[in-house]
């Protein structure tokens, strides 16, 4: 079982083997949080299109109720940390999983969101951009529920990006803080 788990790690990313040294946790650097950002942004983008055109009406009110117990938690947070949360992510994978293409749930879900989660907790980027990420996750399902598949796409590739920039921004605080 172990065996299996660390594969399962090393499979993620999150842990590479070396011959004769066994196994360690991955180096992650700024860089590679960005560039994962970049991917998750063009693919969440097409989950979204996706998701406008394969999920059915139950599973976008499952949605707008995630949402609305999301509101909830940001307002009981006083630092408005939404974007660390496993909710957030939460969301995105039923995005994900809404586009019924199963190679995307395999890359984001079982890859990506693995990563972006190491980072998170790494680096610690919480920010109070949860009230703005909730609106932003509200367009998106609004999109979804029109059928507005090109939509879906601009402003979750919107979305992605401005928590990219966010992190970008939270990273280079801390660099100059390191300095100073």
């Amino acid at each position: 079982p172990l065996r299996e788990a660390i594969g399962r790690l090393e499979a993620c990313g999150l842990v590479v083997r070396r011959p004769n040294l066994g196994a360690r946790v991955v180096e992650l650097s700024h860089g590679q949080l960005l560039e994962i950002y970049q991917v998750r942004e063009a693919l969440e983008g097409l989950a979204a299109r996706l998701a406008a055109e394969q999920m059915s009406d139950g599973e976008i009110a499952e949605l707008r109720a995630l949402l609305d117990q999301h509101d909830r938690e940001i307002e009981q947070d006083p630092k408005n940390a939404y974007f660390q949360k496993e909710g957030d992510l939460d969301f995105h994978y039923r995005i994900v999983q809404g586009s019924g293409n199963s190679r995307l749930v395999e890359l984001l879900c079982n890859d990506l969101y693995q990563l972006v989660r190491y980072y998170r907790y790494r680096y610690g980027t919480a920010s109070n951009r949860g009230p703005n990420a909730l609106a932003e996750h509200g367009h998106i399902v609004d999109a979804i529920e029109r059928r507005d598949g090109e939509l879906a796409e601009l402003l979750m590739r919107a979305h992605v990006r401005i928590s990219r920039e966010n992190v970008q921004r939270l990273l280079a605080e801390r660099e100059l803080e390191k300095r100073t």
